[in-house]
């Protein structure tokens, strides 16, 4: 495999809380983007700048040098890559950015394989705001002869790449991310039950705050987390039904490594009750919610 030039053209499928951040980016660095999106009138706000929103994934990828996919599960990237197989081009780079699970990953390298495209595994870590500002980290697997396409794309969209293996069928960038996911989410679920906690005792949660401040114990994300939730914050930045999802697929990378996540499986109840209790397309600090048998107080 020769090396091969940067990418002009890309294709991002999933405009969805992430992907929309990074197709903005993408177009104003330069390049030429096309986006598709289940649900038109939610990519359709990207013509503002300069992405041209197509009706369907095969319009999207027609021509690309790159196809991201940055969707909702492994299943939903793999049917929409099969919706977008007839003009797919042979030998395009495929970064494939959506959290699938091990699982999934190894049905969608099978497809790479049949269609013959070089599959990039290349999960990002972080939610809403560093899509936005092109500050995600790319965590990337792949064969070094396609990196230097991909380049422009990676720059777009995140602050870091870092490479953790060259080929895309170990996955060993989505097994990165699924246990930076499972500490992200411990973090959340600890935070909420900190804050549900002292709301049934009676205690200010800046009391809590003032005992941790500056020591071992305190932390960025947990303060962000808490904020939102006292401010009555819960625009998502990252979603309880996709939250629920990754520790879904966290508990299953476990299980198949033989390794029991009994924090991981509680989180995953937390979430489940959360949507149950109509808080799945809110943000995931809405695990709080979970700490409470009726209306929480």
């Amino acid at each position: 495999m020769t090396e091969q030039l940067p990418a002009t053209s890309v294709a991002v499928l999933g405009t969805g809380i992430m992907g929309s951040g990074m197709a903005r980016n993408l177009a104003r660095s330069g390049l030429d983007v096309r986006a598709w999106n289940r649900t038109r009138s939610k990519a359709e706000p990207l013509g503002q700048d300069g992405v041209r929103v197509t009706d369907t994934p095969a319009e999207a990828v027609d021509g690309a040098d790159v196809v991201l996919t940055i969707l909702y599960d492994g299943a939903a990237a793999l049917e929409t890559m099969r919706q977008a197989a007839p003009a797919l081009r042979p030998g395009a780079v495929w970064a494939q950015a959506t959290t699938a699970g091990l699982e999934a990953m190894e049905s969608l390298a099978a497809f790479a394989q049949e269609k013959d495209l070089a599959l990039i595994d290349s999960p990002v870590l972080g939610t809403k705001q560093p899509a936005e500002s092109g500050q995600l980290l790319v965590l990337a697997a792949g064969p070094h002869p396609v990196r230097p396409v991909v380049w422009p794309v990676f720059d777009a969209i995140g602050s870091r790449t870092v490479w953790v293996g060259d080929s895309a069928e170990g996955a060993a960038a989505t097994r990165l991310k699924l246990v930076l996911n499972s500490w992200v989410l411990n973090i959340t679920h600890a935070t909420a039950e900190a804050a549900a906690l002292a709301k049934g005792l009676g205690v200010d949660f800046q009391g809590f705050l003032a005992g941790v401040e500056g020591g071992p114990l305190d932390n960025g994300y947990m303060r962000a987390k808490s904020g939102q939730l006292f401010r009555g914050d819960l625009e998502p930045s990252f979603a309880t039904k996709t939250a629920e999802k990754d520790a879904r697929l966290i508990v299953e990378a476990g299980e198949r490594a033989g390794v029991r996540l009994d924090l991981a499986a509680a989180g995953q109840e937390r979430f489940r009750r959360a949507i149950e209790a109509g808080h799945g397309d809110e943000d995931m600090v809405a695990s709080y919610f979970a700490s409470f048998d009726g209306e929480a107080p």
